[in-house]
């Protein structure tokens, strides 16, 4: 077998085959591997977005504009760059696109989308429209929108106000330049995912003072007739009937219930030359099958006869002692049902971040108006989780400080209140946080039970009423920041 399935840890662990997606932004690996390896796809999907536009302008002097849309992505550096273009539509100020968009939607990543719409001149209709300079073309106007606005809206369409570049610094309302609506679609040919646990009994020995160290590859045949590696399970060591931990496998990954898939057991070598001890031949279907007549298939291996291999029918069976077969519902899914993503802060205000009144203190504000690494915790995660909640309003508390006049608290409302803790946006945290570092004095000791246990109660009431919500709840730390400060605000994930 060679080394197809060894890792640098000798290949003893379980692997998913799930496929890697094309990142848009910074995806969060460990938890795009996590969730693939159960077959689900949860924080990701690939979106495909179609546009249509009302009251263009008409830029043409003999008959309407022909307008394309054009789609661009703006990076957290600022850069834009072009990514999709429509086609042209002759003669609408009403145009409904044909051509869609497909993106990856992440989750934990703010991306913004710039839609800019064209005029394309009459002398250029036979020209492909990747191949338009969009200098010469006129600009009917252009506008901007996140994917998670887009995603979390009801019906997932949003209608926008095409303004003109020039327009958009000098008024800040279009000047009738009609409107763009984006309308986004989940693309999914299959959610379903099966749940099997296989086991093989009388597994013949391969080494000669020991048992097998036996674990199954699962492969799937493409049309060429080459087998592809989409699962290996856990190696078990000195067992020659084994029972190994369920293996997840979508549908979609497969192919279909009906594709075939080539199941082959072999004997762990930490060389990497692993010996084939049998394999089969089934589909997730005929799987389905041997687990419903609780039958078990006999391996067979593949033997040189003379010249030709002939497959040689062994007395070693896989038997399929669970098949199940379940629909993973996304995230956005889970946003169409109505849910939220309700978000809660929790401060560190302890005095090992040092006096915020000097320049070494972790909560020092600087006069230029940068912000600390407390504030860029809050402004990153809160820029990704504001989309998901409604009312924008967010519980808000600090610790380990001793307010005015007053004992050590390990956990007070950060807005000063004694009655409510919830502050308005993002930026009302913010100003929550810089009122309270020249309200109470630094502390100790870090201590966070007080914060979840009233994060919990908050939840709890919610839960009560029926309400369909999430709570996340981010508690910033002296050590959080102090990580965070090695890495640049690009390189933050969301775990």
């Amino acid at each position: 077998m060679g080394n197809c399935c060894s890792d640098v840890g000798g290949g003893m662990a379980a692997v998913s085959g799930a496929t890697s997606s094309a990142a848009t932004g910074n995806q969060n690996d460990a938890v795009d591997m996590y969730l693939r390896s159960h077959g689900i796809h949860g924080l990701f999907s690939q979106i495909e977005l179609s546009f249509s536009a009302t009251s263009l302008r008409d830029r043409d002097v003999f008959s309407k504009s022909d307008p394309m849309v054009v789609v661009y992505i703006k990076e957290r550096d600022g850069a834009i760059n072009e990514v999709f273009r429509t086609e042209v539509v002759l003669n609408s100020l009403t145009p409904t696109w044909i051509a869609k968009y497909t993106i990856t939607y992440h989750f934990e990543v703010v991306q913004n989308l710039l839609f800019k719409v064209f005029d394309v001149d009459t002398q250029y209709h036979n020209v492909e429209v990747k191949m338009l300079k969009l200098e010469e073309q006129q600009s009917l106007g252009e506008a901007y929108c996140t994917l998670s606005e887009l995603v979390t809206k009801p019906n997932r369409s949003l209608t926008l106000d095409l303004i003109r570049r020039e327009e958009s610094v000098s008024s800040t309302h279009s000047q009738h330049c009609g409107k763009l609506t984006v309308h986004a679609e989940e693309c999914f040919s299959s959610k379903s995912t099966a749940d099997i646990i296989l086991r093989c009994i009388d597994l013949e020995s391969k080494d000669l003072f020991s048992k097998s160290d036996p674990f199954l590859v699962i492969s799937k045949l493409v049309e060429s007739g080459t087998s592809i590696p989409v699962c290996k399970t856990e190696v078990l060591k000195n067992d020659h009937n084994p029972t190994w931990k369920p293996v997840f496998l979508n549908i979609q990954q497969v192919g279909s219930k009906d594709s075939p898939l080539v199941i082959e057991c072999f004997n762990f070598n930490s060389n990497g030359k692993h010996d084939l001890i049998g394999k089969v031949q089934k589909s997730l279907a005929d799987l389905e099958k041997l687990h419903l007549g609780r039958e078990g298939e006999n391996l067979y291996l593949p033997t040189l006869v003379g010249h030709n291999y002939e497959n040689k029918i062994l007395n070693s069976k896989l038997l399929v002692d669970k098949f199940s077969e379940t629909v993973q519902h996304t995230f956005l899914d889970y946003l169409a049902g109505g849910f939220e993503l309700n978000f809660m802060v929790a401060i560190d205000f302890t005095a090992s971040n040092g006096n915020p009144r000097l320049p070494d203190s972790l909560h020092y504000i600087d006069p230029s108006g940068r912000l600390n690494a407390y504030q860029k915790a809050i402004y990153e995660v809160g820029e990704v989780l504001q989309f998901y909640d409604a009312d924008k309003r967010y519980p808000a508390w600090g610790f380990g400080a001793r307010p005015i006049d007053g004992p050590v608290s390990h956990c007070f409302n950060l807005n000063g209140s004694s009655n409510y803790c919830e502050v308005q946006g993002i930026q009302g945290i913010m100003m929550a946080y810089t009122s309270a570092l020249f309200n109470v004095s630094l502390a100790g000791p870090t201590l966070f039970g007080h914060v979840i246990n009233r994060a919990s109660v908050v939840a709890c009431d919610s839960l009560s009423t029926g309400a369909k919500k999430y709570f996340a709840l981010l508690i910033i730390t002296v050590r959080y920041v102090k990580e965070m400060d090695c890495f640049p605000s690009s390189q933050l994930k969301l775990i």
